[in-house]
Order: C-alpha cells, then structure tokens, then sequence
C-alpha cells in the first residue's frame, strides 16, 4: 500500500546526490526514532512511579482527613461543644501555608510541581484560642490538619504531574508510531527505487555503449572488407594488363632457317 501511495506521487530524481540527500534522511529519522523512544520507555517508567505514589497519598489523604475530622470533634468537645470554626476563621488574617509552582524537568519534559510553606508567625492570632480550656487539644488539632493539608498538595502535585506525562507519552508514541511506520518506511521505499533507478541507468549506458561498440567495429570490419576488395581488384587488374602487354622487340619474330 505505501509503494503503491508512492508511486501515485512524484518520484525524486534519481542520481547520486538525491540518493545521498535521502540516505542522511533516513539516518536523521533513524536516530531520532531511536531517541523519541528511549525518551519515551523513560517517561513510562516515571509514570508507573507515579502511579504508584498516587495510590498510596491517597490513601494518606484518607487516613489524614479521617484524623482531622475527628481531632476537630474532639476540640469541639473540649470547648464546651462550641463550634470553633467561625472563630478560627474570623482570626485567620493572613494565610500561614502558601503553596507556590515550580517546574520539574523529567527526559525534558517540564512537570509542573506544587511546594508548600508555611510562615508559623502567621498563626499567632489563633494561638491564643482555647486558652481557657481546650487548648493543648485544638493545637493538636492544628497540626494534623497541617499534616492532611500537606497530603493534599502532594497528591494534587503528583496528579498535576500524572497528566501532563499522560499527554506527553501519548504525544511522543503518535511521533514514534509515525516516524516508524510512515516516514522511515517511506524514505527507504525511495532510496530502494532510486538505487533501482541507477542500476536501470546503468544498465542502459552499458547496453548503449555496448551497441555503439558493436556498431563501431562493424564499420571498421566492413572498411576492412571493402579496402582488401579494393586492393584484390587492383592486383587483379595489375596481372591482367600485365598478360596483355605488347612484346618488348615491337612484333613477332622471323623464323630462323638453318
């Protein structure tokens, strides 16, 4: 089907320099198929990892909001059964744990990756809460939201990672797929008829000087013929005008009477 696509489309010329135009081709898509797929195998490695990691933070995640929820209660409890979110939030001025993007780079691909931190000073306005009762269980409780918000954000920076390699592997297997079963097939579809396309030509040349070869010796075999006919006609001529000279004395001779 690809020959028969190709010879539908215009062949390149055939000669020597077209055929090593399209060799170097073909060396450049051999070498790039070769690192697209290395690049490729290293990218799926670092996404079953990934995977992997995914699994297990959310499992984390889980366990840890599990905990918040119920270090919460126990703060509710501790203050008498006030609900203190109303008041934490009404304290809360200025975030303490500000999440910033840097980039990660894996076999060239930049990975976006959320880091977290936290400004402890920040947290001075809820440190006086729970003062009178309640307050070692609401630092408690504090810490392991802290600890789930933590989870949080290296869950949503591997998930965050997890796609853009997904769009990344499928991205650079089209080009693998496309540089093995199209273009690499293609360039070597073309020098295979270029070379036959030389080899024709040469055939062809050898064939005609063959001829010319032939047709030159002819001619010279056939000037031989007519030149040795031309000198056996002469000689022939030459021994007949020689019998048929005149005597050197002028006339016959007298016969002799003894």
């Amino acid at each position: 089907a690809l020959r028969h696509a190709m010879s539908s489309e215009q062949r390149p010329s055939a000669n020597r320099m077209t055929l090593q135009t399209f060799k170097a081709r073909g060396a450049g898509a051999t070498k790039g198929f070769k690192l697209l797929k290395k690049k490729r195998d290293a990218l799926k490695s670092r996404f079953q990892f990934l995977l992997k990691d995914i699994v297990e933070t959310k499992l984390l995640v889980g366990q840890g909001l599990k905990d918040a929820s119920f270090a919460l209660a126990k703060s509710q409890w501790a203050n008498a059964g006030d609900d203190i979110t109303s008041t934490v939030v009404e304290r809360s001025k200025k975030p303490s744990v500000l999440v910033k993007l840097v980039a990660d780079n894996i076999a060239g691909v930049s990975i976006p990756v959320f880091k977290m931190t936290r400004d402890g000073t920040r947290d001075s306005s809820e440190e006086t809460l729970g003062i009178a009762h309640g307050g070692a269980v609401i630092n408690a409780t504090r810490e392991t939201y802290l600890k789930a918000v933590t989870q949080l954000v290296r869950l949503a920076s591997l998930q965050t990672a997890f796609k853009t390699l997904d769009e990344e592997i499928k991205m650079t297997s089209r080009r693998v797929n496309a540089l093995e079963y199209v273009i690499i097939p293609r360039i070597e579809d073309t020098i295979h008829y270029i070379i036959l396309e030389m080899d024709e030509q040469s055939r062809e040349e050898f064939f005609r000087v063959k001829k010319v070869v032939e047709k030159k010796k002819a001619k010279l075999l056939k000037e031989k013929i007519e030149q040795d006919l031309l000198e056996g006609a002469k000689s022939a001529v030459n021994v007949i005008n020689a019998i048929d000279a005149p005597s050197a004395l002028g006339g016959k001779d007298a016969d002799v009477i003894f």
